[in-house]
């Protein structure tokens, strides 16, 4: 019998999206198999190994907007400053100014250009180095420092492309430093009370969470200082989630990623560019330089995880478009789920019918870090408190001897999201797995340390 005409399209089209469907398919196979290739790698972990103990002289490469707040913290800290390096001689100044007005000697200065990071870390009595520069210099200075016998901490995120994330493991398993993200957001109030609760089992089975980065940046990223001298430009380079570690690094604590479950693939998806073409059209004057730039990055990224325990993670990113700032902050198990801002939470049992609850009344899960340094934190500030307790919590690490809680398999997992969600886009929304960068050690340790600290 021969078929009608709805019967013969329905026919070709099955052919030509098999067709089509066999193409993509063996494409993705390939980028799938590339970002699983592990490039040889030492067989020794970093995993739980401690700090060399000891009160650490530091040396600060970066010191504008973001590295002068985090030297403010360091200092109310009493940490050593020793050395100070930025391309940019007055930053380098203020920054040591404010090191000589804390009572500390003044530190020696590194501004002869881009590269004088390098002579800071030939310094013998420098022990841990803190890079806070654009992102795109990340990789460079903090496998330098490795390499230079110094434990280093680098801004986030951690690095841009997945050969990045496999060369600061590879450095770190093979010189013994360490290399820890300074993901300020694992430490703010809700986050570390939200964890202890996790780890108490109030939420039951965890089954899935949620974290954003939610900013509007326009201002800044249009700004001629600061961050508007380079971050507009990653918005030329890649479609995909830029900057994911804010929303994702306390839920990947919650749910135990590189403790007993990791990241296993991901999906990732971006709405249209339209924001900063608008935002530059009325407010910059014809003749502007900026006019000719090409946006790539879409307004709207959202990514989606699963993990190989079977959890998923949704991961967002806006910083183009009008949106109070929000990182969403949301786990989710059998017995309940909480999620932030506002801060509300659900647990069987629990709340009055199907109404949200305060967690004010869980107030006994308030973390150690906050029981003893809250006031002070608060006082000191940086994002509420949570970057001067970061870093509190990472000198008490080094001062006694201790693993770090954030580690470079950490650094590299969260900061992976960003290249293999461009992956993903660039191949239509594609699965692409992600690397194991512990080789298979990931189990090997069972909750965050923040978790378990008291």
């Amino acid at each position: 019998m021969a078929m009608n005409e709805r019967a013969f399209g329905a026919a070709c089209w099955t052919r030509r999206k098999f067709v089509q469907l066999s193409a993509a398919s063996a494409v993705l196979a390939g980028v799938t198999r590339r970002s699983n290739a592990a490039p040889a790698s030492s067989t020794q972990t970093m995993i739980d190994v401690p700090f060399e103990k000891r009160d650490p002289k530091i040396g600060m490469i970066g010191t504008g907007g973001r590295g002068t707040s985090l030297l403010g913290n360091l200092l109310a800290a009493d940490a050593q400053i020793v050395a100070i390096c930025d391309a940019v001689p007055a930053h380098a100044q203020k920054a040591a100014d404010l090191v000589i007005k804390a009572g500390q000697k003044k530190p020696e200065l590194f501004t002869d250009g881009t590269h004088a990071f390098q002579a800071l870390l030939r310094k013998p009595e420098i022990d841990f180095v803190f890079v806070a520069t654009p992102w795109s210099w990340h990789a460079e200075m903090a496998v330098a420092a490795m390499k230079a016998g110094k434990d280093v901490a680098v801004e986030v995120p951690a690095v841009t492309t997945l050969e990045d994330c496999w060369q600061i493991v590879h450095t770190s398993e093979a010189t013994r430093k360490h290399c820890t993200m300074l993901e300020n957001c694992c430490y703010g109030y809700n986050e570390t009370l939200v964890l202890r609760m996790v780890h108490a089992g109030k939420f039951g089975d965890l089954l899935y969470g949620e974290g954003a980065y939610l900013h509007d940046l326009r201002d800044e990223l249009f700004s001629d200082e600061g961050e508007g001298l380079w971050r507009r430009t990653e918005h030329t380079k890649r479609d995909g989630n830029l900057y994911p570690t804010h929303g994702l690094g306390p839920v990947a604590n919650y749910m135990g990623i590189q403790r007993g479950d990791r990241f296993g693939h991901l999906v990732s998806m971006s709405s249209p560019q339209r924001g900063l073409d608008a935002y530059r059209r009325d407010h910059l004057k014809a003749g502007d330089p900026r006019l000719a730039e090409k946006y790539v990055t879409g307004d709207m990224n959202t990514t989606l995880i699963k993990t190989a325990n079977g959890l998923t993670i949704t991961v967002k990113h806006t910083v183009s478009t009008p949106h109070p700032y929000d990182r969403v902050n949301s786990v989710a198990g059998t017995k309940g789920i909480f999620e932030d801002y506002p801060a509300r939470i659900y647990l069987e049992g629990q709340n009055k019918e199907e109404e949200w609850g305060s967690i004010d009344q869980y107030k006994e899960f308030e973390h150690p870090l906050w029981k003893r340094e809250g006031e002070l934190a608060k006082k000191v500030g940086g994002h509420g408190g949570m970057d001067y307790l970061m870093l509190y919590r990472l000198l008490q690490c080094m001062r006694e001897g201790l693993p770090p809680d954030m580690d470079v398999y950490d650094a590299a997992a969260w900061s992976a999201v960003s290249p293999l969600s461009v992956s993903s886009v660039s191949h239509g929304s594609a699965p692409i797995d992600f690397p194991d960068f512990t080789q298979g050690k990931w189990q090997m340790r069972k909750a965050s340390a923040l978790a378990t600290q008291s």
